[in-house]
């Protein structure tokens, strides 16, 4: 694992950032190792990573194959390297479903697609997901690929590593310990502590398994404003910590119209200036699709709209409206993010994305409006308390993050201690969310408006 810089010597962020950077190509271009695995906080440039790996490899004559998680993944990455190499061959290994992939794809000459792994053979790279990947064998191949890598690693079980592991040789792991643990729709408690337990993720069975291959990290969130990074740092990476790669003052988010006072409004400018805000509604158990927390939800969307908004940041010298496009609302239900579309659309705001925080990981915002998954619950539950919840919904903006939440969560807390049974040979997850959900509480409550019922 790499070192901080020595004690002294000022923080540079960019130099940093390539330092890190450098090392993980040499070892993954120079090394000896069967793989290399990096820890990336979010925003660090992950997929900047992975095409500049991509692109090295091709132009070192070494094809590769690219292992992502989601269609919508494999289609960013790809347009991703047509961006920056325009002349880079791709193949792009879908299924045979109706709409397998982005259209966009189509516009992009360099780029292959098909169903079949033999119809892109000799392509400098090819991009598909885990699921694709195994059913591909390595006799339908004339020989496995030497390299791979393996994207958002972290959000992969071992079980779909396990099923592509033939097809490459060597590989590079890129993903973020800190976000939502990898889905299965099965219990897993029978193999709990085993070394082969399918449910865990790639990266904690390979390192289990060879803790011997070089680890590294990205030290800086190009994501996170200076006013986010130390608390998602401390809260949820505290052995791996990051820094923010902007300073205070380098972004600001201002509004032309003024507020009228309102809750809204309020927790709007305390969020601008700050760049986080609660707001507080009375506690009370409530039914999950809460109406009166939805409805503050949409009323803060509807008044981060209508005051006109605008980001400054170090990306452009001019201030960039904040239009709908760039905000979002996180939940931690499917049907909570369904009632906050319906009260959205009652008042006209048709454009901002809402959805679960397993949908909303990998994207990016000015600002993010979040429902606390604890808010308005009688109990809390290992789904509400998973550390990786939470650090997606509080790790996706680049300006500022509000919260809206029942007051209580913390005595909520306090009233239901982890009871999770402890397991021989499972490594214990530290933060654990009871601790990180104090943590994040703690600082909010430094920025908490009332809520007033209009």
């Amino acid at each position: 694992m790499q070192l901080a810089p020595p004690a002294g010597h000022a923080f540079d962020p960019g130099a940093e950032a390539a330092r890190a950077t450098d090392a993980i190509l040499h070892d993954t271009l120079h090394g000896t190792h069967r793989g290399v695995v990096v820890d990336s906080p979010p925003g660090a440039g992950k997929s900047t990573l992975v095409v500049r790996a991509a692109r090295e490899l091709a132009a070192a004559g070494r094809p590769l194959m690219v292992i992502a998680q989601t269609n919508a993944q494999v289609d960013d990455l790809i347009l991703r390297l047509a961006e920056k190499d325009p002349e880079l061959p791709v193949g792009r290994l879908h299924s045979s479903d109706p709409d397998p992939y982005d259209k966009a794809l189509d516009d992009l000459p360099n780029v292959r697609k098909s169903t079949k792994a033999g119809d892109l053979a000799g392509l400098d790279v090819v991009v598909s997901t885990a699921a694709k990947w195994a059913h591909v064998k390595v006799d339908q191949l004339d020989a496995p690929w030497g390299h791979a890598i393996v994207d958002e690693a972290y959000q992969m079980r071992s079980d779909a590593l396990l099923a592509v592991a033939g097809l490459f040789e060597r590989a590079l792991f890129v993903g973020d310990p800190g976000q939502l643990d990898p889905f299965s729709i099965v219990g897993a408690e029978q193999w709990a502590g085993l070394s082969y337990d399918p449910s865990a993720s790639a990266v904690t069975t390979l390192l289990a398994h060879n803790p011997e291959l070089p680890q590294h990290r990205l030290p800086v969130s190009w994501r996170l404003p200076a006013s986010a990074a130390p608390l998602v740092s401390g809260a949820f990476y505290p052995y791996t910590p990051f820094r923010s790669g902007t300073d205070h003052g380098d972004r600001a988010l201002n509004f032309a119209v003024p507020s009228d006072g309102s809750a809204p409004d309020q927790v709007i400018d305390e969020a601008a200036r700050a760049g986080w805000g609660l707001l507080e509604l009375p506690a009370r158990n409530t039914p999950r699709t809460d109406p009166e927390a939805v409805r503050a939800l949409a009323q803060v969307v509807r008044r981060l709209l209508d005051r006109g908004g605008a980001a400054t940041s170090e990306r452009a010298p001019d201030p960039a409206p904040l239009t709908a496009d760039r905000i979002a609302v996180g939940t931690a239900h499917r049907d909570q993010a369904a009632a906050v579309r319906a009260a959205l659309a009652d008042l006209g705001v048709t454009d901002v994305t809402v959805d679960t925080a397993n949908r909303l990981q990998g994207r990016e915002y000015d600002v993010t409006v979040v429902l606390h998954p604890l808010s308005g619950r009688p109990d809390a539950t290992a789904f509400h308390l998973e550390t990786g919840r939470l650090c997606v919904l509080t790790s996706r903006h680049r300006h500022a993050c509000i919260v809206v939440c029942r007051a209580g969560v913390d005595l909520l807390l306090d009233d239901h201690p982890s009871t999770e049974p402890v397991q021989l040979g499972v490594t214990v997850k530290f933060p654990d969310g009871w601790e990180a959900n104090h943590a994040v509480l703690a600082r909010l409550s430094e920025h908490r408006i009332p809520w007033q019922a209009p």
